[in-house]
């Protein structure tokens, strides 16, 4: 078999033909062909809403009052940084029913080979967020059934891989379901934990330390929307390419906002009394009974729906960096691993290494995203279209991109925060953490200067 062959057989593959088409998808980063296209962009809002109404939100809530935040103070931070985080990734959402392909082989344009780099990061990213999210599943099943932690964590990461391996289709499908699941269960916890619950209002902190904790907590949402940027297009390449851009950028920051805010929000009114057990805190504060085990069991299946989608963006990313392994079967090596980023974090202190691994893992995000959006401009400026099979076979250099990633990432320690290393600017800024704002700016610039210096006429 020649190497043209053999890269069509393990990136091409079997696709869904229309909407309820639930069989296996093998199809990996191959563009996707207009005869496949299908479905209406209301499903970005169900696609983005479900994985994200999980108690990962809810525990990233707490940490504003752990940072001295009262309600109405963190409320307005988380919301500022949820929708500052949710802009770029509805934007990058639309290029899915232009192109057909999703975002990491979208990255092949300015990348071109360098795209290794960033593939690699996107697939540890995503055990990442296998890790942060199948923690809360696992620990909730563990207290259901009464079984060891480790099993149950291994539960719930089968029953992912399953849905990721089946692929597309059967995400979306997952999650219109759990949708209306997890909205139902909210507005439970919600009524329950608002008239029963103490809501602490005033602000503990005062003065600069105030407007550090500001900072650094609508940093902390910002990250949690904006971390979907890597995967946007995932998720609506099979969408027609007649798809209106204006309703699937709107779905998609509604379903990454309602969510998000949703949950962070329920988080900061329950405060530090959710800080340590979070899961057994919510059964609590539900009465335990029938109620807390309901509680319990959507913990689980919002784990399960989340984490499906993390191994397929990380199969395709696999993918990306040239590995010639079927998406499926990538899908299942993204499993096995964030299953021991899950028992590590659940030993020793919780707290420090979740919010530690939440900023980390998306600190290189606004320089990709800064990258990327200036290439699409300069690319698709006079409304040009192009094919991206042709277009990244033209002969045009990768470093550019990588320097001005490599530069984004550099320029934005400085201004980090996080229990393992403080930026000396982070510091002085009373611990307020700017490094993904610092990032995108500066690889946008620098690889604006490239693109115009280096910018030969479009063919």
């Amino acid at each position: 078999m020649d190497r043209t062959a053999l890269t069509a057989k393990v990136f091409g593959g079997r696709m869904p033909a229309r909407a309820g088409d639930l069989a296996v998808e093998s199809h990996g980063i191959a563009p996707i062909p207009e005869a496949n296209r299908f479905g209406r962009p209301v499903r970005l809002l169900t696609v983005f809403f479900a994985p994200n109404l999980t108690m990962t939100a809810v525990f990233s809530g707490t940490l504003g009052a752990g940072l001295g935040l009262g309600f109405r103070t963190g409320l307005i931070a988380l919301l500022v940084g949820t929708v500052l985080g949710a802009v770029p990734v509805a934007y990058l959402a639309t290029w899915g029913p232009l192109t057909g392909t999703a975002q990491l082989p979208l990255a092949r344009l300015p990348f071109r080979r360098t795209v290794v780099l960033p593939g690699l990061v996107q697939w540890a990213n995503s055990i990442a967020w296998d890790a942060l999210v199948g923690l809360f599943g696992g620990d909730a099943l563990a207290q259901l059934l009464g079984l060891p932690f480790w099993l149950t964590v291994a539960i719930v990461l089968v029953l992912q891989c399953a849905v990721g391996v089946l692929g597309y289709e059967v995400i979306h499908r997952v999650q219109a379901v759990m949708t209306a699941v997890t909205a139902v269960f909210f507005v439970v916890l919600t009524i329950r934990l608002l008239g029963g619950h103490p809501v602490v209002v005033a602000d503990s902190a005062s003065g600069a330390d105030l407007a550090g904790a500001f900072i650094l907590f609508s940093t902390i949402a910002l990250s949690l929307s904006i971390s979907w940027a890597s995967y946007a297009s995932d998720f609506s390449r099979y969408l027609p390419p007649t798809t209106s851009r204006p309703a699937a950028f709107a779905y998609t920051v509604l379903g990454l906002t309602l969510s998000f805010a949703w949950g962070e929000a329920l988080g900061l009114a329950a405060g530090q009394s959710l800080a340590d057990q979070t899961t057994a805190g919510i059964s609590a504060l539900l009465g335990g009974g029938v109620l807390g085990a309901i509680a319990l069991l959507v913990i689980t299946l919002t784990a399960v729906s989340s984490n499906a989608m993390n191994d397929y963006s990380g199969s395709l990313a696999l993918q990306t960096v040239g590995v010639r392994v079927r998406r499926p079967v990538s899908a299942v090596v993204v499993t096995v691993i964030a299953f021991a980023l899950i028992l590590w974090m659940h030993s020793g202190d919780l707290a420090s290494k979740f919010e530690d691994v939440l900023l980390i893992v998306g600190y290189w995000i606004p320089p990709f995203v800064g990258v990327v959006t200036i290439d699409w401009w300069v690319r698709t400026r006079r409304g040009r279209r192009f094919d991206v099979l042709a277009e990244v076979a033209r002969p045009e250099p990768g470093w550019p991109a990588l320097a001005a990633f490599l530069f984004g990432c550099a320029a934005a320690v400085p201004f980090m925060n996080t229990s393992i290393y403080t930026g000396p600017v982070a510091a002085a800024l009373h611990n307020a953490d700017l490094a993904y704002y610092v990032g995108f700016v500066a690889s946008a610039a620098l690889y604006a200067v490239f693109r115009t210096a280096l910018r030969k006429p479009a063919r």
